[in-house]
């Protein structure tokens, strides 16, 4: 059977290679794999008791059938039931088709029916010969891909189904602790949601409220949070090591230089660091602010904390333009302080040349270098840390799970050649996140780090006002770029696509650059975008933060880490094809100066259309907050977890049939019971997260 046949790779048949696809491998994961949807093949109606828009099921027989060519070849096929008639209409068909559906057949149909001026019709329904016992169930539909037909896979799921151990994981006494939700059994429960009863209301298997739905996810989410829990506690029993603060270190003489205080959040949160950093355990801390909060102030005291206590700090970034900010950051704050010391700050990019690659790497090597920043080029193999202490991840949503592994796996690389080889060891890890993770998230995705926020912007902010702009008010925003560049303000104009595309008319960013170019001959008008060299790029982002150019047309490379204080003026085009978070993360790059601040979020309807409902309800949230953690909510409302996160799951979706909003109660109540089922049921609860997450709860701990 497909279920259980474990074939070598290159003997795979086509269907079988779509089920590897799909990630369904063992049993378990066919007999979780449940239906999108269902259709009601388990009765026929007639077409006189049947209304306008049902889908339904008729039987009878052919009487006419004809291959028209106005407006288009097709082929119509005439029905009759005997309570009416019926054509079938086909715009793709085969000669097999005509021969099935021969004038004098009687045939079973099954489509939505229409009405009309010319009678009742069904474009391309589903047609077999009739006769035959009738389902007793809903027939799935399940999800799928090229290459896997539905009766293969139904036939798949049916195996995995039969050969699946579905023996009890939670213990009665632990189920029971979720009140007033009488769940099924899980057996039960599945296969009723693999072949429902045709009385079942579809709107409780549709919306999940069934009770056979609430036991699936009970189970999915208490796996979730089985798996962060091990996850913790597996982190607690490595070591990492001891950072302790100095008095009158490297962190107090930061302190003194910087030309500003911090904030009461900023002075916060660095103690709750300061304090993980001096623990033998290793630290998994993610820093969340919203734009312009200071984090990265917050990671430079933290790697003085490291620096101080004689180890490296790596700070990685997921582009060369946002390691790039921090360079030029930290080494305006840090290279004078660790000169003094006989140490300095590394850069490591993908774009280095080899001989000033390579004098990186020996200072790295050497422990020479106390902090390197980077891109990726930071976790390459050739990479060799003297004694990596901390591990500062920016944006850590941008990078995959394999990369945040390999950097925590740095310090193993150094450390067990010593004395310490019985206890493994890793870095402490700070992750540093500009898109505020809602609560629901942190406690199911996130229930596995320590979570610090930055709830306070530093003095001297200005707020930005947020405008919605038809793109046929075009000419009125470029004035406005005109009045802005004569006060001496700078402007930047994002654009969401680099070069034409067929599917999509908008205008690319080398169009866009020519025309503000024309219409502001007496402006230097820059491009940026993500296919130049690093040179080029470098040369762009010094002109436009010197002041020397006025407007930079840019795709979104300039997203996170570009801090031009004179900048008060973006313009987005096309708001509409952008994400909540990245409009927002967009909209932070300005307002960080005295002068007032607006963006311009520039919208195109499709043509004699409207906006979408999710489109709007991305601009309508951007006009009507500036609160990174609402716009987060909003986010996490429109999108769903699986987008909000990223490269979290690379790629893999975590939680397929709980919502986190919706399902709040079971939530809670998984977080309650994971800590008693691994004390109490070890191995049950080891049997639990392997038939529902498999290798995928390696994502959760990464």
């Amino acid at each position: 059977m497909p279920a259980s046949a474990k074939p070598a790779p290159d003997k795979l048949s086509v269907p079988q290679k779509a089920l590897r696809k799909l990630g369904l491998v063992r049993p378990i994961d066919l007999a979780l794999h449940l239906p999108l949807r269902y259709e009601d093949e388990t009765r026929v109606v007639r077409l006189a008791d049947a209304l306008d828009g049902d889908t339904v099921q008729i039987e009878g027989e052919v009487t006419q059938q004809e291959v028209s060519f106005r407006p288009r070849r097709q082929l119509l096929v005439s029905v009759n039931d005997g309570s009416d008639s019926c054509v079938l209409r086909f715009f793709n068909f085969y000669p097999s088709q005509q021969k099935q559906m021969a004038v004098g057949t009687r045939i079973r149909v099954r489509g939505e029916l229409r009405g009309g001026f010319g009678g009742l019709t069904m474009m391309h329904p589903t047609v077999r010969a009739a006769g035959g016992a009738l389902p007793e169930a809903l027939t799935p539909v399940y999800p799928t891909v090229a290459g896997l037909p539905q009766a293969y896979l139904r036939k798949a799921v049916g195996a995995g189904l039969a050969q699946a151990d579905l023996s009890a994981t939670v213990p009665p006494e632990i189920l029971g602790e979720i009140r007033g939700k009488p769940l099924w059994e899980l057996r039960k429960a599945l296969a009723f949601l693999h072949h429902p009863a045709p009385d079942v209301a579809l709107v409780q298997l549709e919306d999940h409220t069934h009770p056979a739905w609430q036991r699936l996810k009970a189970e999915e989410l208490l796996a979730q949070q089985l798996s962060q829990l091990q996850a913790r506690r597996a982190r607690h029993r490595l070591r990492a090591p001891v950072l302790p603060s100095q008095a009158g270190g490297l962190h107090e003489q930061l302190l003194a230089a910087l030309p500003f205080g911090l904030t009461g959040a900023q002075r916060r949160v660095g103690e709750e660091i300061a304090q993980d950093l001096a623990r033998t355990q290793p630290m998994h801390r993610l820093l969340q602010g919203d734009v312009g909060s200071g984090k990265t102030v917050v990671a430079a005291l933290a790697a003085c904390v490291a620096i101080d206590a004689g180890w490296q700090c790596a700070l990685m970034a997921p582009t060369e333009i946002l390691a790039e900010q921090h360079f030029a950051k930290l080494v305006d704050w840090l290279a004078p302080l660790l000169e003094a010391r006989g140490q300095r700050v590394a850069w490591l990019t993908g774009s280095q040349k080899k001989k000033a690659r390579g004098e990186m790497l020996a200072l790295i090597d050497s422990g020479e270098a106390a902090l390197v920043i980077g891109t990726h080029a930071v976790i390459q193999a050739q990479v060799k840390f003297r004694r990596l202490g901390l591990a500062i991840i920016d944006e850590q949503h941008r990078f995959g799970v394999e990369q945040r592994l390999a950097l925590r796996n740095k310090l193993s690389e150094t450390e067990r050649a010593g004395d310490d080889k019985q206890v493994a060891q890793e870095p402490h890890m700070l992750m540093m996140s500009a898109t505020p993770i809602p609560r629901t998230l942190a406690m199911s995705y996130y229930a596995d780090l320590d979570v610090s926020t930055l709830d306070e912007l530093p003095p001297g902010r200005t707020p930005v006002v947020t405008k919605l702009v038809s793109e046929q008010r075009r000419a009125e925003v470029i004035e406005r770029i005109r009045a802005q560049v004569a006060q001496g303000r700078q402007v930047y104009w994002v654009c969401p696509l680099i070069e034409e595309s067929e599917a999509l008319d908008l205008s690319n960013a080398t169009e866009t650059h020519a025309e503000l170019s024309a219409a502001l001959p007496e402006a230097m008008v820059g491009l940026l975008h993500s296919r130049m060299p690093p040179a080029e790029k470098k040369a762009v982002m010094s002109l436009f933060s010197a002041g020397q150019m006025a407007v930079l047309v840019s795709t979104t490379v300039i997203e996170v880490g570009v801090d031009v204080p004179n900048a008060s003026l973006m313009v987005i085009e096309h708001g509409e094809r952008f994400g909540l978070s990245q409009l927002h993360q967009l909209r932070g790059r300005v307002g960080r100066g005295a002068a007032a601040s607006a963006c311009v979020l520039m919208y195109s309807a499709p043509e004699g259309g409207r906006l979408g409902e999710t489109a709007r309800a991305r601009l309508r949230a951007m006009a009507e907050t500036t609160d990174g953690f609402e716009i987060a909510r909003r986010d996490l409302d429109i999108r769903g977890p699986g987008e909000f996160l990223g490269a979290r799951q690379s790629g893999a979706a975590l939680l397929r049939f709980a919502d986190l909003q919706d399902d709040a109660p079971l939530l809670e109540w998984a977080r309650e019971a994971a800590p008693r089922m691994l004390d109490e049921f070890p191995d049950l609860a080891a049997r639990h997260v392997d038939r529902w997450l498999g290798e995928r709860a390696d994502y959760l701990k990464a």
